[in-house]
């Protein structure tokens, strides 16, 4: 079969399988407790290793998110007329967006048995509003973030 030992063994360890005494007579016991006993190790050794790559990749990951922040706040703070423009851009781009989407829920909901009965018209569809509303979403997102507040100042955790 395989070149390496089982991974998994079956044990027995109901109140009757193995007593006190047994463990310290039965060599195959002894082997089994012992061998449970070097995976349960094994296990250990395993789940702090994850442990710590976890508190590694969120190290990783907050500081990148922290680096960001400061980026953009060093800019609203350089450019505050331009942050407060686009604050007013993404508020007015929201209703606009907002309509824009309710025609659009609106024709996909007229034309769903179309959609599944034409692969063209579903196509067409998709075609028609796709880009326009991933370009639609990409430049509202981007006034929204430019032109949130400042986010408040974090406690001594920051670190």
């Amino acid at each position: 079969m395989s070149e390496f030992p089982p991974v998994f063994t079956q044990l027995d360890i109901s109140a009757n399988s193995i007593t006190p005494g047994a463990v310290q007579t039965d060599p195959q016991a002894r082997h089994l407790l012992a061998e449970s006993i070097a995976l349960q190790q094994r296990q250990i050794e395993l789940l702090g290793r994850q442990v710590e790559l976890l508190g590694e990749l969120l190290n990783q990951v907050s500081l990148q998110q922290r680096q960001r922040a400061a980026e953009l706040k060093a800019w609203k703070e350089a450019n505050p007329d331009l942050a407060q423009s686009c604050r007013r851009a993404a508020e007015s781009l929201a209703k606009v967006h907002t309509e824009f989407l309710a025609g659009v829920a609106a024709e996909a909901f007229d034309n769903a048995e179309n959609f599944t009965d034409s692969e063209y018209a579903l196509g067409e569809f998709i075609d028609r509003y796709g880009p326009r509303l991933a370009h639609f979403n990409g430049v509202l997102q981007l006034f929204a973030q430019l032109g949130a507040p400042p986010a408040p100042a974090s406690g001594p955790a920051d670190g």
